[in-house]
């Protein structure tokens, strides 16, 4: 019985009861209900939407009336040259500018001094924009006339080279367009009585430089050309 006592005695086991709302021990927990979301948003309250505000009626405002600003034509274009003038054109002589046209080249819009020559019953157009460069130039001044004259008055000076070549040298000198160059070329081939005869090829340029003088002389002293020749015959006749 004694050694029966001394035997331990198992302790009673404690009960364990869980707290209210946590899951048993061993017992797995209930899933939690999902809420729908369109009843959550049904359990939330709406802000109640503000009233429109009405809008102001709009003041009508008077356009300023703006005045067309005019156009201003172009102003025509300056030129050394005008309409009625004479000029000279080196290869051709004396000349008189009929007008100042616009024609269209290639596409292109060229403004053109219309020149006659009455002589060869010519009409030339030069470009307005290559006149200078082409040699065309106004009458010569008066000045300039008195120098030629004093050319004429001096002595020939023939060189002793083959015609042809002199020839070349003449032509040269008329088709320069320079007056004082040109009278060189009617001293030197200009032949008084008793002096040998020109021959043909010499008696046309000397012509030819005596109708380029007297064309220019003649349009400076406001008469025709057959006046200003003689003018110019009696001159070298006093010279002689």
């Amino acid at each position: 019985m004694t050694t029966a006592l001394k035997k331990k005695i198992p302790a009673p086991a404690l009960k364990v009861v869980p707290a209210k709302g946590a899951p048993a021990k061993g017992v797995p927990a209930a899933p939690a209900k999902a809420i729908p979301a369109a009843a959550a948003k049904a359990a939330i309250p709406a802000a109640p939407a503000k009233a429109p505000v009405p809008a102001k009626p709009a003041i009508p405002v008077k356009a300023a009336a703006v005045k067309p600003t005019p156009v201003k034509p172009a102003a025509p274009k300056k030129h050394e040259f005008r309409a009625g003038d004479f000029v000279v054109y080196p290869t051709h002589g004396v000349g008189r500018i009929q007008k100042v046209d616009e024609q269209e080249v290639a596409g292109m819009k060229l403004e053109l001094f219309v020149i006659a020559f009455e002589k060869d019953k010519m009409i030339l157009r030069v470009p307005t924009l290559k006149a200078k460069a082409v040699g065309m130039r106004k009458l010569s001044t008066p000045d300039i006339v008195a120098t030629a004259l004093n050319t004429l008055k001096g002595r020939a000076r023939i060189k002793r080279t083959m015609w042809s070549r002199r020839a070349q040298e003449y032509e040269a000198k008329i088709n320069s367009g320079d007056p004082r160059s040109i009278a060189e070329v009617v001293r030197d081939l200009h032949r008084n009585a008793g002096q040998p005869d020109q021959s043909f090829s010499e008696r046309q340029i000397y012509e030819a430089a005596m109708d380029r003088l007297a064309a220019e002389l003649a349009a400076l002293d406001k008469t025709d050309k057959p006046t200003a020749v003689t003018k110019l015959t009696d001159f070298l006749k006093t010279i002689a």
